[in-house]
């Protein structure tokens, strides 16, 4: 890597550095072309890596240009890296908003706090939802191991958008959102041909308001992502675009267990607009 561009890691959706979803921050990329940003991802080899491209926006010191970058592609949008991001700039700039400007649109970003203890909340762009096409699902559920039965009669099935599409499944029992387990090599397969960008998210829900989630991710040696801030929106938009909550409402899922690196991930849905999605970051040494 080259020694003039400096990388931070942080860990989003947590507070300990050994929890979250790690990610990584590259605050001055204005000098590199799209090669070098992906060897930089590929090379870091978290889920994602954000670059900032364009560190003043008309004139605006607190709007960045950012693009993000997994181990093997440029993706639309990651929540979690813009989370760490946020906390990153914060720690530089001091605590408030900031806009980004990614790939899918303007995303506005409140930061609160100082120290090791900032908690950045992202709005989304406007949320959508989609059925799956003819045969997708039936798929999809064959490389998980399970039938259309034991997903949740009360969550159907979905496609969400909030930045990246996420296939929405809901199980209605916890020991088959623990257990079930897939091959990486077809599910990625999948994904590419359906342009799934983001992640397939599967949930358990835990009680009223709270879920446990495990997103699959299949990119270089990573199978699950341990917080998905994208997903987390989209999930937000999937429970208000199909009226499976009443907003104004507060939405918390638990992720990231599952594969050993704990996280949070708190949802706020409002009754029009982006959904807000919020958690804390902090610097990995």
């Amino acid at each position: 890597m080259e020694q003039t561009t400096e990388v931070l890691r942080y860990a989003a959706f947590t507070t300990t550095p050994d929890g979250g979803n790690p990610a990584g921050v590259v605050l001055d990329a204005t000098r590199l072309n799209d090669a070098r940003m992906q060897a930089i991802a590929a090379d870091i080899g978290y889920a994602e890596t954000v670059f900032v491209t364009e560190t003043t926006v008309d004139g605006d010191c607190r709007r960045n240009r950012v693009r993000y970058f997994s181990p093997i592609a440029e993706v639309p949008f990651c929540g979690h890296a813009t989370i760490a991001l946020a906390v990153a700039l914060s720690g530089r700039d001091g605590a408030g908003t900031f806009i980004f400007d990614t790939p899918v649109g303007p995303v506005v970003i409140e930061t609160a706090g100082q120290g090791a203890a900032v908690t950045a909340s992202f709005t989304s762009v406007e949320p959508r939802v989609a059925e799956f096409p003819d045969g997708v699902l039936t798929t999809l559920l064959g490389l998980l191991g399970v039938d259309r039965g034991e997903l949740h009669p009360a969550y159907p099935p979905m496609i969400a958008f909030a930045g990246n599409w996420h296939p929405i499944l809901v199980f209605a029992e916890r020991r088959t959102f623990d257990s079930f387990v897939f091959d990486p090599d077809p599910m990625r397969t999948l994904m590419d041909a359906q342009n799934w960008a983001g992640t397939v998210t599967t949930l358990y829900e835990i009680g009223p308001g709270e879920f446990d989630s495990r997103n699959l991710f299949p990119v270089g040696t990573i199978t699950e992502d341990p917080a998905t801030g994208s997903a987390a929106a989209a999930f937000g938009g999937y429970l208000r675009l199909l009226s499976l909550v009443e907003p104004p409402r507060r939405v918390v899922v638990h992720q990231g267990s599952h594969v050993g690196r704990p996280s949070v991930l708190t949802i706020d849905i409002p009754p029009s607009g982006g959904i807000i999605v919020s958690g804390e970051a902090v610097e990995i040494s």
